[in-house]
């Protein structure tokens, strides 16, 4: 567990089409600091660092959740960039669900830039629980945590499941899952984090997991993406593990300069086979993922991906 809040490192600029001007500071605002998402935004900053001339700054910032990003995008003053599953972007612009009486003009300024490893589900119970398959957990202590995408997910799919009011939800912040899990005050924790995810990594090493897979009816009711998980991602996971996944993209908005954007963009890129050789998680992360976006991406980014050849859709440009 990453137990550092906040972390600032050098990262670097290229220039967009004029030499690298005086240092830009940019604020990364990932997630909980247990999540393999704030792990990513300490991995892109680093990145950003080997890759660059030290002209900009970044600071990751742990943060409570997606929701949390978005808002947080209308009052953010100068290089804001923050994570998110696109369909926030989209709800936020439409004042629905989370962002009902919440319309604010300015969520229309957000621009994407740039893909990073998908939101995967994970429904992760103690080996000795006795919980072979969702409708097992009925009777059980299960921990979804707060305010975060996972938490409204999980309490979702224990509706969507028929298991609502008939599974008790732990009052326990998620950074405490795993010990809460191997004290036995819980029978089992639902987290959204890239696999491999460090809390489901911690509590298998630990106590000893089973995560519980999703048949295709379950997942066609989600109305999410099938992901597998191999086999012996985790320690004593020995099956492929079925479940559902949501992409997340790093957004900022119209406050980004073009240089800047640009910058962040092109390191990024030319960066990620870097980082896939030290974290799976990146491995899967490519060009087309461009086309989950929600809205615009930055001009700055534009650029960049016309000039490396990427395809963007046309809604996004």
């Amino acid at each position: 567990m990453i137990k550092t809040l906040s972390l600032a490192v050098i990262a670097g600029s290229m220039a967009f089409g004029t030499a690298a001007q005086a240092e830009t500071r940019v604020t990364y605002k990932s997630a909980k600091s247990s999540s393999s998402y704030y792990q990513m935004a300490v991995q892109i900053a680093e990145g950003m660092k080997a890759g660059s001339d030290g002209a900009i700054i970044v600071t990751v910032e742990e943060s409570q959740g997606s929701v949390q990003n978005v808002m947080e995008a209308t009052v953010r003053p100068g290089n804001y960039v923050f994570t998110t599953p696109p369909v926030l972007v989209k709800l936020a612009n439409a004042g629905k669900a989370m962002f009902k009486d919440k319309q604010n003009p300015k969520f229309a300024d957000i621009r994407a830039l740039f893909p990073i490893p998908s939101l995967t589900m994970h429904f992760v119970v103690r080996s000795d629980s006795g919980i072979e398959k969702f409708s097992d957990l009925e009777g059980k202590t299960i921990l979804i945590g707060k305010g975060s995408f996972g938490a409204r997910e999980g309490a979702k799919y224990l509706k969507l499941f028929g298991l609502e009011g008939k599974v008790t939800l732990a009052d326990v912040e998620l950074s405490n899952a795993v010990p809460a899990l191997k004290n036995k005050q819980i029978d089992g924790f639902v987290t959204a984090g890239s696999y491999p995810a460090p809390n489901v990594i911690e509590a298998a090493a630990g106590t000893g997991v089973k995560v519980l897979s999703l048949s295709d009816d379950q997942i066609k009711k989600t109305k999410r993406t099938k992901l597998t998980i191999p086999a012996d991602t985790y320690a004593g996971v020995g099956t492929d593990i079925n479940t559902t996944s949501l992409p997340v993209v790093a957004y900022t908005t119209t406050n980004m300069d073009d240089a800047t954007a640009y910058a962040l963009t092109k390191t990024y890129w030319e960066q990620k086979a870097k980082l896939g050789e030290n974290n799976a998680w990146w491995n899967g992360v490519s060009g087309k993922m461009l086309n989950n976006i929600t809205g615009k991406i930055h001009p700055g980014a534009l650029k960049y991906y016309k000039e490396a050849g990427i395809d963007v859709p046309a809604s996004a440009q």
